[in-house]
């Protein structure tokens, strides 16, 4: 792996009585997609500010390109591009206008032609702020981030509240990123977002990490096992489940059981007698080779976007 130019050391932060980052501590490499992931609240935003420079550590140390973004100064801005949680215009700012106004915020060069056609904004380079579909708005957003060409770039949740067409386009620029080896940090809470675009995944909760490796690493934890989520007429003893063949592990997960099992049909086959001499009723059934998601149940015991 490349030489890291992302360091975080014991990252703390609190906010009151409420302790957001408890000594978080990774690393990323140069050209490396990088993914934070776990549900809102996790941290994950608190701690791509404080690498951003948007705010201040209460312990531990962060370093983006070898700089500290408290007194990095104007070579660390240069260094870094990032979209928000929630980018906001004028509305009556024209998008070549917004484009141009960023290249000189940073001292660069541009060419809008060429960044507008990467982005699909060609046709509405003339176009308000406010007149932009969300869709528009974001891939925007992400253009004005990379105007100055930055090493690194932070995506907070960067297809949050998008639909399903919009965040396959988002989707495409991080790939696309990916290629020309640009180092992306990004949040999200989307499991199929982390395992598609991410390099390596940091799994982090209550303001802890969790779990760290590649999306199959991660997955490893679970080899071997398919995961069966049943919804039941009455609630049942998960300890009365475990004992049933193949079962290594049985959660109660909003409102309904999850098992991991080592042999699927048997499993279901003793799963079937066991509620009928308990007198339930199997209502659903659902089996999935294991994801992410099963490693943040059995880590946490419960759904990633609880």
């Amino acid at each position: 792996m490349s030489e890291a130019i992302v360091q975080v050391r014991d990252l703390t932060k609190r906010y009151g009585d409420v302790e957001a980052l408890r000594g978080v501590s990774f690393e990323i490499a140069e050209g490396e997609v990088f993914g934070l992931l776990g549900p809102n609240g996790a941290g994950k935003t608190s701690t791509i500010e404080i690498l951003e420079g948007m705010r201040r550590a209460d312990g531990g140390t962060a370093r983006v390109s070898g700089l500290d973004p408290q007194t990095g100064g104007a070579a660390f801005k240069r260094s870094v591009g990032a979209v928000l949680q929630s980018t906001s215009l004028p509305d009556k700012l024209r998008v070549d206008e917004s484009l141009t106004l960023f290249a000189k915020l940073y001292g660069a060069r541009v060419d809008r032609g060429a960044l507008l056609r990467r982005f699909g904004l060609e046709e509405k380079r003339h176009a308000f702020y406010g007149k932009l579909s969300g869709g528009q708005k974001q891939r925007l957003a992400i253009a004005l981030a990379l105007v100055h060409e930055p090493r690194v770039v932070f995506l907070d949740e960067p297809t949050a509240g998008l639909d399903p067409q919009i965040r396959r386009e988002i989707y495409d620029i991080i790939e696309e990123l990916r290629r020309e080896k640009k180092t992306v940090l990004l949040t999200t809470h989307y499991i199929e977002e982390a395992e598609r675009l991410c390099d390596r995944v940091a799994i982090i909760d209550h303001g802890n990490l969790i779990a760290l490796g590649t999306p199959r690493e991660l997955k490893q934890r679970s080899a071997g096992t398919t995961r069966i989520e049943v919804a039941l007429s009455k609630p049942m003893d998960t300890g009365d489940l475990r004992s049933l063949e193949g079962v290594t592990d049985c959660r109660d997960v909003d409102g309904r059981t999850v098992l991991h099992s080592t042999r699927p049909p048997q499993t279901i086959v003793a799963l079937v007698k066991h509620l009928e001499n308990s007198n339930n009723e199997l209502q659903s059934l659902e089996i999935a080779a294991p994801s992410l998601e099963d490693v943040f149940i059995e880590l946490t015991g419960r759904r990633l976007r609880e």
